[in-house]
């Protein structure tokens, strides 16, 4: 049998005096742990590296436990690079022609050629441009192209490449530069040739029949594959080596002559800048002249297409047309899902709106809260200075 509490005797005991004889109560000590501070221990899980300040939850340890790693921010555990042997080569990754960085289409094809190599395998990257990231993207050695547009040049340098490094595979992007490029190398050097790849992992490959509700499968690697785009997801491991291969590719012998088209005249589906009016835009003649101003094509939400003031060939979004711009300026407009399901697959986003917590600034890069009229205005003003 338990002993019946006293509160009134156990509180008793609490008592402490101070030296200014006020007496108070020491509660702390009625379980001999200390008294928990919620407050201390939610700012010792603030994660301040981040933009904006968020709470890790993930972090279950004591205030006292996890203090150091918030003050140091700059602190990220770095993987070991992975390093292989030339031997353990054979996987060739030809990029499509670009400018800048890697692009998503890029790191698709390095995943594609890490997951059918493996992890001692060795995979090539062969592309036109400098680029930093390629070992965090699963390239092993980095072979640099001549910058030439032409195909027949392209096909010549390819082809000196191959025989060089004398790999088993290739992997191309399934456009209309790769595509071609694949299937010059396939005929050229009898290779065997499996387009269109949708799926590589346990099933060996994977791709749709067209025409037919079945896949084609292929349990060993074909000489030469080509990559569906937005089909594999990128990698996530361990940096790879990206060591330099210097070889000795002939330079192009034609010249090609870059023909820009008029400015604001490409569809939305080819352009890769696009300004948009919503609902927030009542003056569509100075929508107009800006998107005019800025060499843009003109595009539209579903409601303005709605109402008439915009063409339907205009209207953006999952009803309308899905766009893949480099940069896409948002005027007056919330961002409703379809729209931005429809601008989902575009690199920067730039809005202007009235509403600080519309669903388009939140997606935006760069958000401008004000209305889109005086905002018009001074484009327009600095775009005259600048002429």
């Amino acid at each position: 049998m338990r002993p019946r509490r006293d509160p009134r005797t156990e509180r008793a005991s609490h008592l402490v005096t101070h030296g200014d004889g006020r007496p108070r109560f020491d509660l702390a000590v009625r379980s001999g742990r200390p008294r928990r501070d919620p407050r201390g221990e939610m700012a010792a899980q603030v994660v301040r590296h981040q933009p904006r300040l968020r709470i890790d939850r993930l972090q279950h340890g004591a205030a006292s436990s996890v203090a150091p790693a918030a003050s140091s921010p700059t602190a990220k555990p770095t993987a070991a690079i992975v390093a292989v042997p030339d031997t353990a080569l054979r996987v060739l990754v030809i990029a499509d022609p670009g400018k800048g960085g890697l692009t998503a289409l890029d790191r698709q094809l390095l995943a594609a050629a890490r997951l059918a190599v493996g992890k001692e395998g060795g995979v090539v990257l062969a592309i036109d441009r400098a680029v930093e990231d390629a070992g965090e993207a699963g390239a092993d050695r980095v072979v640099l192209l001549p910058d030439t547009l032409h195909p027949v040049d392209r096909f010549d340098a390819v082809t000196a490449l191959h025989r060089a490094l004398a790999l088993p595979h290739l992997v191309l992007p399934e456009t209309a530069a790769g595509g071609d490029l694949a299937r010059r190398l396939a005929a050229r050097f009898g290779l065997s040739f499996f387009p269109g790849v949708e799926q590589i992992g346990a099933r060996g490959m994977v791709r749709a029949v067209r025409g037919r509700k079945v896949d084609q499968e292929r349990a060993e690697l074909a000489s030469v594959i080509t990559l569906i785009p937005d089909m594999v997801p990128q990698r996530a491991d361990a940096p790879r080596e990206a060591k330099a291969i210097a070889l000795d590719v002939a330079p192009p012998r034609r010249q090609v002559k870059r023909v820009k088209p008029e400015r604001g005249s490409l569809s939305l589906a080819d352009t890769d800048f696009v300004v948009s009016a919503g609902n927030g835009i009542s003056d569509f003649d100075r929508f107009r002249a800006v998107a005019a101003a800025l060499g843009a094509t003109p595009g539209a939400s579903r409601v303005v297409c709605d109402s008439g003031d915009m063409p339907r060939a205009a209207q953006v979004g999952a009803s309308g047309t899905v766009l893949a711009a480099d940069c896409y300026l948002a005027l007056g407009i919330a961002g409703a899902p379809q729209h931005l399901q429809g601008i989902a697959g575009c690199e920067h986003v730039l809005a202007v709106n009235t509403d600080l917590h519309a669903a388009m600034v939140e997606r935006a890069e760069l958000a401008i809260v004000a209305d889109a009229h005086p905002v018009m205005e001074a484009l327009l003003r600095l775009l005259k200075e600048d002429v």
